[in-house]
């Protein structure tokens, strides 16, 4: 007879929360500490053997630990087998959609890359409903090729740069996407992966997580990480936490007013700081006739559009050069702000910010000494992530892997040849 899926079906309640609890203590000590004996488990997490020697039994039957052996570093006596995180099989998938791209990454649950991937989209241009049609076209592929792989995929997070409501996966605006109470998770869901786990997070929070993680400033406790797309979000990272606010809406640093006499933003309102950082800012000063919004029947990826714009400076323009030194200016200036509001020790910048850091962080950085409280400047610098584009689709399959390194009961238990062969 095949288990129960979770495995703590005839426990209590209590007892089940334990177990799931311990499970997690050795999954993630493994994945944080590497190969160990069971003996050397048992001593770093302070449970007795039989209780590590019976939640092993769970984790490899289902596929997320395997014996190597034998151990003999600093061994007495007979070596024991190595425990090691395996999760070969099990998957996470993030998605980003954004105003001219869609992007795909997986992982499994010991961090190989499987699919990592941006294709070009005009979601500026469609109405919700064709960019889900292509959003859910990107996932069905994603899948297909998971599959073939034999990944099992635990949960898909979709990245949205917007206001979510995160308990429900529905967007409650996405200004630069025209998107207003759009249920995204219930129609992938329908549309996609009816059995996997779908939820939908800020793109800035979930690049502010993957840039915690494992990007250039990893392990700073008190961070800010800017998107730098057509549109400017912010994640904010305070004591090693991200900062989420009440309704989970903090953040949204982009449509904080820095010009009563601005430009009209797509929030509806005038002078918000992405108007003049944002992407769309910079590309209508250097390139009006290309700018975002400017109909001429070609979709243009980010990547593209930071070309030409390279190409031009790297010959001169001067209308280039004019156009970074403005935005790096407003740059510094409402990132002063953000400093004296959270007392950051770096401001990572991502996207076009970090394509172009040399010609617009060193004047961003001089108006934030410039106008910034004289000790939090002082310990403040702005980093460029090696990110690039793909910072939030990656945060957002980190965030499936954390899932499931919580909880390895979500993973269902595997036939017993499978989990046999698995702990070969």
């Amino acid at each position: 007879m095949r288990p129960v899926p979770n495995g703590l079906a005839d426990i209590p309640a209590d007892q089940a929360t334990v177990r799931r609890s311990n499970l997690s203590l050795v999954l993630r000590h493994l994945r944080e500490h590497g190969p160990q004996s069971r003996s050397a488990v048992a001593a770093a997490t302070g449970l007795n053997k039989t209780t590590v020697t019976s939640l092993v039994g769970e984790l490899r039957a289902r596929g997320l630990i395997r014996e190597n052996g034998p151990q003999h570093a600093g061994a007495v006596g007979r070596p024991g087998l190595a425990l090691t995180l395996d999760g070969t099989r099990v998957g996470a998938l993030g998605l980003e959609i954004n105003v001219d791209y869609i992007a795909a990454f997986a992982t499994d649950l010991g961090g190989r890359v499987l699919i990592d991937r941006r294709v070009g989209f005009d979601a500026m241009g469609c109405d919700p409903e064709r960019s889900l049609d292509e959003l859910a076209r990107v996932a069905r592929e994603a899948l297909a090729e998971l599959g073939l792989l034999g990944i099992h995929v635990a949960g898909i997070t979709v990245a949205v740069p917007g206001l979510i409501d995160g308990a429900n996966g529905v967007v409650h605006v996405a200004p630069n996407l025209g998107w207003y109470g759009v249920p995204v998770a219930e129609r992938l869901s329908w549309d996609v992966a009816p059995t996997i786990p779908v939820t939908v997070v800020n793109d800035a929070n979930l690049a502010a997580l993957a840039e915690f993680t494992s990007g250039v400033a990893a392990g700073t406790t008190d961070l800010v990480y800017l998107t730098g797309e057509v549109g400017v979000g912010g994640g904010i990272i305070a004591g090693g936490r991200l900062l989420g606010g009440a309704d989970g809406f903090a953040g949204e640093v982009g449509h904080v007013m820095v010009d009563s006499a601005g430009e009209r933003c797509g929030c509806g309102r005038t002078g918000c700081w992405e108007t003049k950082v944002g992407l769309a800012a910079l590309v209508r000063m250097v390139t009006p006739d290309h700018a975002y919004g400017v109909p001429d029947g070609i979709v243009r990826d980010p990547e593209e559009r930071l070309a030409e714009i390279e190409r031009r400076q790297a010959e001169g323009d001067p209308q280039v050069a004019a156009a970074l030194a403005e935005v790096g200016r407003w740059l510094g200036l409402g990132s002063a702000t953000l400093v004296r509001l959270f007392n950051p020790r770096v401001i990572v910048v991502g996207g076009y910010f970090a394509r172009l850091a040399e010609h617009l962080l060193p004047r961003a950085q001089a108006e934030l000494t410039r106008l910034g409280v004289t000790g939090t400047v002082a310990h403040c610098t702005f980093v460029a992530s090696d990110l690039g584009f793909g910072a939030a689709s990656r945060g957002a399959a980190g965030v499936v892997v954390d899932r499931v390194l919580a909880d390895p009961t979500a993973i269902e238990i595997l036939p017993p040849q499978m989990s046999t062969i698995s702990g070969a």
